[in-house]
């Protein structure tokens, strides 16, 4: 037994915190933008955490759907609900990792504010829309929330996070430069959103380095809430069920394993069984896997793992193949269902529409967000309209489109 495992062990009889010499350390907190006075109750990514939480856009993420429309039940997730679950698995691999528990929930509740209405339908026609003027990424998007659309503080805009929150929010994802400044990953091809390079242009993220290490888990958490609940839902709206989900070896042998100790269990307590040791068995597999890595990388300091040149947190090459089993059986038989496909399509038509009216004619958006588009360039007026679309909720843009097109009709009848 290594001495994080020691150590990790100690702090989970006792209920203490432990902090592992690599866990990001408040009080050495790179700082924020503004310079604020510390706070005198909570650490710097505790106020981090409580900001997002009282923010505008986390409050709509109650009503920004996942896979599922808003009217097609109240037991499917909202952004708001994965968010949260999200939130609960880092905190716990925080804490068996020795990691910062504060941040790492600060970053796990920020990661979809970004997300426009309709999930990753709503993306892709905002993308679309948007694709001569930069593009729309959720990932820059939560970057302009948190730096600049947000608007409650006296002496700046946005939230004014820590250094480390947006370092971690922008890039939990891994680095997205290589050594020479050049787009790796998912941005090689379009290149970096410029929302992002014009923020690190005004405060460095390093985005040719990793994050720390709260980072990584809150990504790995999402990957983890996101198979699980994903799969939940599918089965709870009858697009899944057992037979098919054992086209997966990994869920197949937990299947077998739940109905040989409770034969003939309800369809309700089979989904839930499965689903709590899905997430059981992908967390505790991602703190051995975490706790080998980073007992072979030796980190003492934060500023180690972002220097690394491999994620320090992931799953074992076993559990690697059942993410990927899962989310292809995800896409075949949720995803691209038909109703869902129809849904889909919908949304794609309802967010295109309302682009193109905003964009026509700003002074059909409220005051704060039309004012000073008067004369402005294409590239400024397609931006606060992304914007303006980006932070509706499901059922806004529902009702925005059909306020709009009934008046549409109206004009050309």
């Amino acid at each position: 037994m290594d001495d994080s495992t020691r150590q990790a062990k100690a702090q989970a009889s006792t209920g203490e915190r432990w902090r592992a010499p690599y866990a990001s350390d408040p009080a050495a907190s790179r700082g924020r933008l503004v310079a604020e006075p510390p706070s005198a109750t909570r650490s710097e990514f505790q106020r981090d955490r409580d900001r997002i939480i009282h923010s505008t856009a986390f409050r709509r993420l109650a009503h920004k759907t996942q896979v599922f429309l808003y009217h097609e039940g109240d037991h499917f997730r909202s952004r708001l609900t994965h968010t949260i679950e999200v939130a609960q698995i880092a905190r716990s691999l925080a804490r068996a990792l020795g990691l910062d528990e504060d941040l790492a929930e600060a970053l796990a509740l920020a990661h979809d504010l970004g997300h426009p209405p309709f999930g990753h339908t709503g993306e892709d026609a905002l993308d679309d829309c948007m694709r001569a003027y930069g593009g729309f990424d959720h990932n820059a998007q939560a970057l302009r929330i948190v730096t600049r659309l947000e608007r409650r503080y006296a002496r700046f805009d946005g939230l004014n996070l820590t250094w480390e929150t947006l370092e971690g929010l922008v890039k939990h994802n891994g680095p997205m430069l290589d050594g020479e400044g050049h787009p790796i990953g998912r941005y090689r091809e379009r290149g970096v959103p410029v929302a992002i390079l014009e923020y690190d242009a005004r405060q460095p993220l390093e985005l040719s380095r990793f994050a720390g290490g709260e980072a990584q888990i809150a990504a790995l958490s999402d990957d983890i809430a996101y198979d699980a609940h994903d799969l939940d839902d599918g089965m709870r709206s009858g697009l899944l069920d057992a037979e098919c989900l054992r086209q997966v070896d990994f869920l197949a042998e937990l299947l077998d394993d739940i109905e040989s100790g409770t034969p003939s269990l309800a369809q309700p307590r089979l989904v839930h069984e499965l689903m709590r040791r899905v997430i059981t068995r992908f967390v505790e597999d991602a703190i051995s896997e975490s706790r080998s890595r980073l007992s072979e990388l030796g980190p003492r300091s934060t500023e180690d793992i972002r220097a690394a040149i491999h994620p320090v947190s992931g799953f074992s090459s076993q559990l690697e193949a059942a993410d990927r089993d899962i989310k292809a059986i995800l896409v075949q038989r949720v995803y691209r269902d038909a109703k869902v496909m129809g849904m889909r399509a919908e949304a794609d038509r309802m967010l295109r529409f309302l682009f193109a009216r905003f964009f026509e004619a700003p002074e059909l958006m409220p005051a704060e967000w039309g004012e000073g588009l008067e004369g402005a360039d294409v590239a400024r007026r397609t931006r606060r309209v992304a914007d303006y679309i980006a932070g509706m909720t499901d059922r806004y843009a529902a009702a925005e489109y059909a306020r709009l097109e009934t008046t549409s009709k109206d004009a050309s009848s």
